[in-house]
């Protein structure tokens, strides 16, 4: 009788693979088109010329998978364009990540252990392959131009001298592809270390105990951050009207605010600067803080000083961590230690916060210089927010420590099998 990790042998077992791969890629995309194309519509961009709105979803999806965008423009020798935009619109991220990550654990479910030649070449490397073209598809479409008309003094220009000015974007193939390869390769890591089911290579099983309870807890946290976020945004939509463009964030970019705001309840703190016409879809008392002279800190301190409920933010924070750590250690095995929950909760949560402070942050620029002048008024901006890691990871850890110290104390009174998450045949031993 073969063994439960021998490699599949049964006839049609690569076609399967493949067949498997193509699901879970053409779900995720499909999912991320859904999400983006309604967040675009309620911000009011199926009215864009030329026929853009396609090209606009391509570039907003190419974007989500991790790809890199970017902002072109020009009008001849009278206009040079100084544009740039680093931002990962989230919620089309996460349904995407949700859709693709569940699918490629499916077929998974029925096994305990696998050979790690066997879980790559049988289920990662169809799926990364297959990812990699489409999104390769999208970047092909994202790309547009258009026309800069209006009063501004280029165009009055360009009308006069026949040189008509534009502004654009596009995709960087060889950029978006990297970008695109880590963002898959990073899901699927993710996907593994917090399913129960998913087989593992041998020589890996024995660290499940210490990896996927912390994990696990650690992802329920921050999509909990997000189920909070959107009864916020529903609530703001029904009292505070412009419900459009509160949907537009809700489906484009809610954990962009989310996650942040998980930081910033920890202790943690983000800088940066609004300058122009432009700004971030975030609450009015952060913009206020980001338009101060030069570089301005936020964090809960001075959120606070413009409107006291930013201290909610720290109580949020502790509630929802705290039910992180009594998740993770009714999750563990029963034998482990409260240090030792400490200790993953503390690591796991170290690392979530510092890939939302690496996936969160915004810089956008949009500068014409007419002629060698410099900017011209009223068409020029810039956007930055960017984490002050060492604060937010540190103060993460510490929390995630105490999280899970209290966490597993209050799981001391529930019942627990001695190796939870454990294969099946290791368990009846």
């Amino acid at each position: 009788m073969s063994s439960p990790s021998a490699p599949r042998s049964a006839p049609g077992g690569a076609a399967r693979a493949w067949r498997d791969a193509l699901v879970a890629v053409v779900a995720g995309f499909v999912a991320m088109t859904a999400v983006a194309a309604a967040g675009l519509a309620c911000a009011g961009a199926t009215g864009l010329p030329d026929g853009a709105f396609p090209r606009v979803l391509a570039a907003v999806v190419v974007m989500a998978a991790g790809g890199s965008v970017e902002v072109t423009g020009g009008a001849g020798f009278l206009a040079e364009a100084d544009a740039s935009l680093s931002v990962l619109p989230l919620s089309v991220s996460l349904a995407g990540a949700l859709t693709a990550g569940s699918l490629f654990l499916r077929p998974l479910h029925n096994r305990a252990v696998a050979r790690p030649r066997e879980l790559l070449l049988a289920h990662v490397v169809p799926l990364v392959v297959l990812w990699l073209l489409a999104l390769t598809g999208a970047a092909l479409l994202a790309r547009q131009s258009f026309g800069v008309g209006g009063d501004s003094p280029i165009a009055d220009l360009g009308e006069l001298l026949g040189s008509s000015p534009t502004a654009g974007f596009r995709a960087a193939l060889p950029a978006t592809l990297f970008f695109g390869l880590l963002w898959i390769l990073g899901l699927l890591l993710v996907a593994l270390l917090i399913s129960r089911r998913a087989p593992l290579p041998a020589g890996l099983v024995r660290f499940h105990a210490a990896v996927r309870p912390a994990a696990f807890a650690t992802v329920v946290l921050l999509l909990a951050y997000v189920v909070v976020g959107v009864g916020v945004g529903l609530v703001v939509a029904a009292t505070q009207g412009h419900a459009d463009r509160t949907f537009a964030v809700i489906l484009l970019g809610l954990p962009n605010l989310a996650w942040p705001a998980l930081t910033l309840g920890l202790g943690g703190a983000w800088e940066g600067r609004v300058e122009g016409p432009f700004g971030l879809p975030m609450p009015q008392v952060a913009d206020e803080v980001l338009r101060g002279p030069g570089l301005s800190r936020v964090d809960v301190a001075s959120l606070a000083q413009r409107d006291s409920r930013a201290w909610w933010l720290v109580v949020v924070a502790a509630v929802l961590l705290l039910g992180a750590g009594f998740l993770a250690a009714v999750r563990s095995p029963a034998g482990v230690r409260a240090w030792q929950h400490a200790l993953h909760l503390g690591v796991a949560l170290a690392l979530a916060v510092l890939t939302v402070c690496l996936l969160a942050g915004v810089q956008a620029r949009l500068g014409l210089s007419l002629l060698g002048l410099g900017d011209v008024g009223g068409l020029g901006g810039k956007v930055e927010l960017t984490p002050v890691l060492w604060r937010n990871v540190g103060l993460a850890l510490l929390w995630g420590a105490l999280a899970g110290f209290l966490g597993a104390l209050l799981a001391r009174p529930v019942h627990r099998r001695g190796l939870v998450g454990a294969p099946a045949e290791t368990v009846s031993r």
